[in-house]
C-alpha cells in the first residue's frame, strides 16, 4: 500500500497485544500447555490430575480475592453471558434492579427483561461514558451492575446498595472486565461473577463466581421452589446454580470444560498471587491505564473518552480521537505493524481507541504503543 506506515522495529513494544478480551497470554500459559500435553489434555475432567488442576484454581482465587468465611468459589461452562441466565434462573426470584450504562450491563437486564417468571426489571440507565448504581427500589430481592464496563472503559464502585440488606436483596456483579485487574470487596457482593479472558489471561467459555451464603441458600430455595410464594419455575439442568456448586466441591464442572482454559487460567492465578495478588495485579494495571490517560490528557488530538477521572478503568482504557484522524486508519496502522486490538466497541460507534491493559501487559510496552500511535498519526497526517 503507497500509504502504508512503516513504524521502526525500536520502537515497537516487545509483545503487541493490547486487547479487551481476548486478551494477552503469557509464554509460561502456553508452556504450561505444552507441560501438560500428555497428562493433561485429552483426559478426563472427573479424574485426579484434572481435578487438582480445578482445586488449584479455586484455592488460588479464595487467596487473591481473601474470600470471607463461608463464601465459595464455583465454576461451570457457557461464560459470563451464560451467567446471566443462571442469574435469572436461580437467583432473581421476583424482580431485579439494574445499573445500565453500556452494552454489556444492559445485556444481563434484557435477558431479566425476557424471563417469564420474573417482574419487569427497574432499570437505572447511565449515558455511555459514565456508570449509574441501581437505587433502593420496593420490590428488588437483587441488584445487578458491572464492576467495569468492557464497551464503554467506565469503573464503577462495589457496594452494597444502603437498605437493600434490610430487604433481603442480594448483590449481583459482573467482574467480568475488572476481575484481577480492579480492587474490590467482595464481601459487599453476593456473587461477583467473571470469565476467565481477560486478567486472567485465559480463553472464554467458563465462568467462575465467588457466592455468598445468601446466594448460595437463595438458589436452594428458588430451584427446590421452597418458601417462596409465587415462585415456581423449571430450572435447565445447564443453568443449575446449585448442581454448579455441588461439582465445583468436587472440583469439577457439570459439563466437559475446555481443559486447556483451565491450564491456562491456573498458570495465571499461581503467577498473580507470587506476584503479591490483588494489591500487585491492581497496582500494575493501574499504572499501565495512568500512563495512557497521561498521554491522552498531553495530546493535541488525543482525550480520554471517560471525563470524570474516578470513573475511568484501570483495566479497558478508552481514548477518543479528534475528527480529523481516522481512528480506523490508526488501528489498521498499527495492526499492520503487529500492534493489534486496539479498536473501539463496535457499537458505541466513536472515533475511538480501547486498549486493554490487564496484569499481562507489561507498563513499558503501553508506554511504547503512545509513541507508535503518536508515530502513526503524524504520518497520516502527511
Amino acid at each position: 500500500m503507497a500509504n502504508a506506515v512503516k513504524i521502526p522495529t525500536d520502537m515497537l513494544p516487545e509483545d503487541g497485544r493490547f486487547g479487551s478480551g481476548p486478551s494477552k497470554i503469557r509464554p509460561e500459559q502456553v508452556a504450561a500447555l505444552d507441560a501438560g500435553a500428555t497428562t493433561l489434555l485429552g483426559t478426563s475432567h472427573r479424574q485426579t490430575p484434572v481435578r487438582q488442576l480445578v482445586g488449584s484454581i479455586r484455592e488460588g482465587l479464595e487467596s487473591f480475592f481473601k474470600v470471607p468465611d463461608g463464601y465459595e468459589i464455583a465454576l461451570g461452562n457457557g461464560g459470563a453471558s451464560c451467567f446471566w441466565e443462571i442469574a435469572c434462573a436461580c437467583l432473581i426470584t421476583r424482580q431485579a434492579a439494574f445499573g445500565a450504562y453500556g452494552s454489556f450491563s444492559s445485556k444481563f437486564a434484557a435477558s431479566a427483561s425476557k424471563a417469564p417468571f420474573l417482574e419487569e426489571p427497574v432499570v437505572f440507565k447511565g449515558e455511555p461514558g459514565t456508570y449509574r448504581l441501581p437505587e433502593l427500589t420496593e420490590y428488588a430481592d437483587a441488584y445487578c451492575w458491572a464492576h467495569n464496563e468492557t464497551s464503554t472503559g467506565v469503573a464503577a464502585p462495589v457496594r452494597r446498595v444502603e437498605g437493600s440488606a434490610e430487604q433481603g436483596a442480594i448483590t449481583l456483579i459482573d467482574g467480568t472486565s475488572a476481575a484481577g485487574a480492579l480492587p474490590v470487596d467482595v464481601s459487599q457482593t453476593d456473587a461477583y461473577y467473571f470469565s476467565p479472558q481477560k486478567a486472567f489471561g485465559s480463553d472464554g467459555g467458563l465462568w467462575v463466581a465467588v457466592l455468598s451464603p445468601a446466594a448460595i441458600e437463595r438458589a436452594a430455595r428458588v430451584e427446590a421452589n421452597v418458601n417462596l410464594p409465587g415462585v415456581s419455575r423449571w430450572v435447565p439442568p445447564f443453568l443449575s446454580l446449585t448442581s454448579a456448586l455441588e461439582n465445583s466441591r468436587k472440583d469439577q464442572t457439570l459439563n466437559t470444560p475446555a481443559v486447556a482454559t483451565l491450564i491456562m487460567m491456573e498458570n495465571q492465578v499461581r503467577w498473580l498471587n507470587d506476584n503479591g495478588g490483588m494489591e500487585w495485579s491492581t497496582a500494575r494495571c493501574s499504572k499501565s491505564a495512568s500512563l495512557l490517560y497521561t498521554w491522552a490528557e498531553r495530546s493535541e488530538y488525543a482525550r480520554p473518552f471517560v471525563t470524570d477521572p474516578a470513573a475511568r478503568s484501570h483495566s479497558v482504557v478508552t481514548i477518543d480521537l479528534d475528527d480529523a484522524i481516522s481512528a480506523s486508519a490508526v488501528v489498521q496502522a498499527l495492526r499492520e505493524n503487529g500492534i493489534v486490538d486496539t479498536s473501539g466497541y463496535r457499537k458505541l460507534g466513536r472515533n475511538q481507541l480501547r486498549i486493554g491493559v490487564f496484569p499481562s501487559v507489561e507498563p513499558s510496552d503501553v508506554v511504547a504503543l503512545t509513541q507508535c500511535i503518536d508515530y502513526v498519526v503524524e504520518r497520516l497526517q502527511h
